[in-house]
């Protein structure tokens, strides 16, 4: 068989993703404050994108029950074919408002502004662990060598009070020896809260011991040779082998679960993240209205400089007008995918009032099961538009603030009737933990039983998971003993045992 080269003509199909379709779907799935970021990034890159101020016609204005497109332009000019967009000329100086008052605007807005300082402009500060230990090193008695290797230590322990590091690498660090670095790290232990610096669980609890001098001789060997039993709840374990009584035990153990296991805990761990919601759902009569939230999101528009550097009459070089054209053309598309962002969110949320309409009367006990498919289909998107619209959005609804994705749920099926959500069934897996008898608590099979005597059928191992999922612990970790009631404080029997 000849080879040849030869020329042929074939006609395919594939998708091509353009830059502004890539632009459209990351606007899409972007949070609103990255939102904020994105716009503001656009407004320093592109001169001819523009903010509207107060009471100026905006190029984004959003819609009121319901959306509306930007219009479209038949004018037959190229570089505005896509989008016709129409502003008012901004005026430079209010003079209606100068010529009204005898102080002008500007000189009454910087007096009002010395009146003193808005206290919504204040941030408020926590505390931290670290700044605490700091200001225990610097008054401390301690050398200036001593006080660099605190500081060293600190900025070396975790926001739970643990040290994270060891003293060969402090030291390693510092050029000293392990031993110099051990006494300063004896010295930040001693410092509050009781246990700090601790380099392990163990650890942590015996200086709490130390500091708080807890008398009990079991407290001790308990924490030192049986923290795995003591973790378990195997107290008969910890009798046996330490040859007392159940009830001396149990002594001890009442003791230790009043220590702290994490000593900084109390203190503030970072910045409070404070959730802005995307959506608000509000009850009108017997109607749910969906408004977004549009507060503080800059209103865009087109510069109308660069609009009249356009015109044949304006003078300005054709290699300008090409570059105008092309920022032009770019802004245009910026404030159609807004738009366009702004109402697949109203659509979809939307939807999911529809679905979730017992949700908002009843509350989490009636969540439906939910899929991306069913909100798809309803407003005729693909599943994979759906799954960006609801990434990193929330929703305000009578029930609380909630993120898109809490609902859509897999369902859990029922003897009789339709499915329930599997929220739903978390949430009373969460009730009946909680209303368990603290000495006998219940076992994932028992759970599984009486959520069977509710009607919804759910395996043991299903339990299990759900149970993890909610940060609750098995049933013999939630077990809590019969402590017996003593009237000495810190006395225990066990203390006339031991020699």
């Amino acid at each position: 068989m000849a080879l040849e080269i030869k020329q042929s003509l074939k006609l395919t199909q594939q998708l091509i993703m353009t830059p502004q379709l890539q632009q459209a779907i990351k606007l899409l799935q972007l949070s609103r404050l990255e939102l904020l970021n994105a716009i503001n990034q656009e407004l320093e890159t592109n001169p001819v994108l523009d903010e509207a101020q107060l009471g100026e016609s905006s190029d984004t204005d959003a819609w009121e029950g319901g959306y509306e497109e930007p219009h479209q332009d038949t004018s037959g000019d190229g570089a505005l074919a896509e989008v016709s967009v129409e502003t008012k000329v901004k005026d430079d100086f209010d003079w209606e408002s100068y010529l009204g008052d005898k102080i002008s605007p500007a000189v009454r807005q910087e007096f009002e502004d010395s009146e003193g300082y808005s206290l919504d402009n204040l941030a408020a500060t926590g505390y931290s662990l670290k700044a605490h230990l700091l200001w225990q090193l610097r008054m401390g008695d301690l050398s200036d060598e001593d006080k660099y290797l605190g500081n060293l230590i600190i900025g070396n322990i975790d926001e739970d009070g643990y040290l994270k590091t060891s003293v060969e690498e402090v030291a390693l660090e510092a050029h000293v020896t392990p031993e110099q670095v051990e006494q300063v790290l004896t010295k930040i232990q001693e410092f509050d809260p009781a246990g700090v610096g601790a380099r392990d669980l163990r650890e942590c609890l015996l200086l709490q011991v130390d500091i708080l001098k807890i008398p009990d001789p079991l407290v001790r060997p308990i924490i030192v040779h049986h923290l795995k039993h003591l973790e378990n709840k195997n107290y008969p374990a910890i009798a046996k082998e330490l040859k007392v009584s159940l009830e001396d035990v149990s002594r001890a153990v009442e003791l230790i679960t009043k220590l702290e296991p994490k000593p900084g805990r109390g203190f503030d761990s970072g910045e409070t993240c404070y959730i802005s919601p995307d959506i608000y759902v509000y009850k009108m009569g017997d109607d749910y209205e969906v408004v977004l939230n549009d507060d503080g999101l800059p209103k865009l528009r087109i510069n109308q400089y660069y609009r009249e550097a356009l015109s044949a009459q304006s003078g300005v070089p054709e290699e300008t007008k090409t570059y105008i054209q092309n920022r032009l053309k770019s802004a245009i598309w910026f404030i159609k995918s807004i738009h366009q962002r702004q109402k697949t969110i109203y659509r979809v949320s939307q939807s999911i009032v529809r679905f979730q309409r017992d949700f908002l009367d009843k509350g989490i006990a009636s969540l439906k099961p939910l899929t991306l498919r069913q909100v798809a289909e309803e407003v005729q998107m693909h599943e994979s538009t759906i799954s960006r619209v609801t990434t990193n959005k929330y929703i305000h609804t009578p029930q609380g603030v909630f993120e898109l994705k809490f609902f859509f749920n897999s369902g859990i099926s029922r003897m009789h009737g339709e499915q329930v959500a599997s929220e739903s069934v978390k949430d009373k897996i969460r009730k009946i933990v909680s209303s368990e008898d603290s000495e006998n608590p219940y076992s994932d099979q028992d759970i599984a039983d009486m959520l069977k005597d509710k009607n919804i059928l759910i395996a043991r191992r299903t339990v299990a998971k759900y149970r993890e999922m909610l940060g609750l612990l098995s049933s013999n970790k939630r077990r809590k003993p019969a402590f017996p009631k003593t009237a000495g404080g810190w006395h225990s029997t066990a203390a006339k045992k031991q020699p």
